[in-house]
């Protein structure tokens, strides 16, 4: 079965998952500790979430932020550019620019849905100057991604082929036998994995849910096609089984494994 997932909208994307990966991407820089006045790309860059945060946190001389939704770069623009911060609409795995034009390429909750990921990595490899630094994170769709591990248990409790959809299940590339064998056939040298802990916080199961019926990403796409019983099973499913305070809130850890490598120096 072919999976197209659907990534067409900045505000909806935020809504859904642009929160979680803010608060992973400073987790993942404060991990890189890399000095300031370097050059950035950030492939797939979505609604510039990463971009910012490099803007915000390291004092890059530039970062350029790229995607192939050109919906989603026209909301990065005009949300997220700034003087040193750019975005283009750009192919991972045909990167248009020169060799060496980068010290850092980086990359945040995209390289899984990169039709090619060793192809994508070998681009990151040749933008980046010798010796540059290649960075990634994704989620841990098989344990660490408690939001997304309870919607898919849900939804395959309720329809069998929600299981075709299960991110754990489409994305080998998400744990770390996965993402450092990826590194490792790149060329990268010295791969190091981290892990990335969060916790999404949700005021209501209504904050919970909402998000889900934007068509924006896997889980929201998947649910956007069933019909209305189906949906409805598993909204009430979801409702019964997560964990809330005495205010309604919901609150799940959040895991993303983290790789960084060295670039070849020749």
């Amino acid at each position: 079965m072919t999976i197209t997932d659907r990534w067409t909208s900045g505000a909806d994307y935020d809504q859904w998952m642009g929160r979680w990966s803010r608060l992973l991407a400073q987790e993942f820089l404060k991990w890189l500790d890399l000095p300031a006045g370097l050059r950035w790309i950030d492939v797939c860059c979505g609604s510039g979430v990463l971009s910012e945060a490099i803007a915000e946190l390291n004092q890059p001389a530039s970062v350029v932020g790229v995607d192939v939704s050109v919906d989603q770069i026209n909301y990065a623009r005009k949300h997220r550019g700034r003087a040193n911060v750019t975005f283009e609409t750009a192919d991972a795995m045909s990167l248009p620019f020169a060799d060496a034009s980068f010290d850092v390429a980086v990359c945040g909750l995209g390289l899984n849905y990169v039709p090619d990921p060793a192809r994508g990595l070998k681009e990151f490899c040749r933008v980046i100057c010798p010796g540059g630094t290649v960075a990634v994170y994704l989620w841990d769709y098989v344990r660490g991604a408690r939001f997304l591990r309870e919607f898919w248990d849900a939804a395959i409790a309720v329809d069998q082929e929600a299981d075709n959809f299960d991110q754990a299940r489409r994305f080998p590339i998400c744990t770390p036998d996965g993402i450092r064998g990826h590194f490792e056939k790149a060329g990268l040298e010295n791969p190091s994995l981290q892990a990335l802990e969060i916790v999404t916080r949700f005021s209501s199961f209504d904050d919970y849910w909402a998000p889900l019926l934007t068509g924006q990403g896997s889980a929201p796409n998947y649910l956007k096609k069933r019909d209305q019983k189906i949906q409805t099973a598993i909204r009430e499913r979801l409702k019964s089984a997560l964990p809330t305070d005495a205010r309604g809130a919901i609150e799940l850890p959040g895991r993303a494994w983290a790789i960084r490598g060295r670039g070849p120096e020749n």
